[in-house]
């Protein structure tokens, strides 16, 4: 498999690509990670993986000259849609018990966009995921906000930490796509690269 530039300072990412044992070195341009309004939610995702993707590609262009034709950019973004509402990050402490609140004894679904820039062109596409939660008390939500600080996770939790053992009901669809990179499908589109 070619050389991989990841996109991204997730370590959940980088731990999927190091379990998938793909060669891969991670650079990093802060993109922002708003998105047009009129953009269905559907696309969302894959449009914020899209903007990081290209950030990276032109920093490398300029900062290399060439000497990285020949690499792979791997780029992906996670959002939690709950109803027709996208989730992000959340802001702080408050924030993130106010979104642990509202997806509390729901469903929602978690959407990982991901996009692959190579030289021949671009593979793009986004995976679904339905998370059901059991309902969840005040205590146990504050309990994991203040232990594990999930502030930079969307939708302000991590499904392999405690929350996640303690509070899914179901998960519906890839386990690793709510931890940030369906990898898995990932693995099948760099193949059709390299084949």
């Amino acid at each position: 498999m070619q050389d991989i530039i990841l996109a991204s300072q997730s370590p959940r990412r980088k731990m999927l690509l190091e379990w998938a044992e793909v060669p891969f070195e991670i650079i990093v341009k802060p993109t922002p990670e708003d998105f047009p309004e009129e953009l269905p939610i559907a696309e969302v995702a894959e449009y914020i993986a899209r903007e990081k993707a290209k950030a990276v590609q032109v920093f490398v262009q300029d900062a290399y000259h060439g000497q990285y034709a020949n690499k792979t950019i791997l780029a992906a973004d996670t959002i939690v849609v709950l109803g027709d509402t996208v989730i992000g990050k959340p802001k702080d402490r408050e924030d993130a018990i106010r979104i642990l609140v509202s997806l509390s004894g729901k469903q929602h679904s978690v959407i990982t966009g991901v996009v692959i820039l190579h030289a021949e062109g671009e593979i793009a596409f986004s995976d679904r995921t339905e998370v059901s939660f059991y309902p969840l008390t005040e205590e146990q939500i504050i309990f994991y906000v203040d232990k594990y600080q999930p502030y930079d996770k969307a939708g302000a939790y991590a499904i392999q930490e405690w929350i996640g053992v303690v509070g899914i009901q179901s998960v519906k669809g890839d386990f690793y796509n709510v931890m940030g990179l369906p990898v898995s499908r990932v693995i099948q589109a760099l193949h059709t690269i390299n084949n």
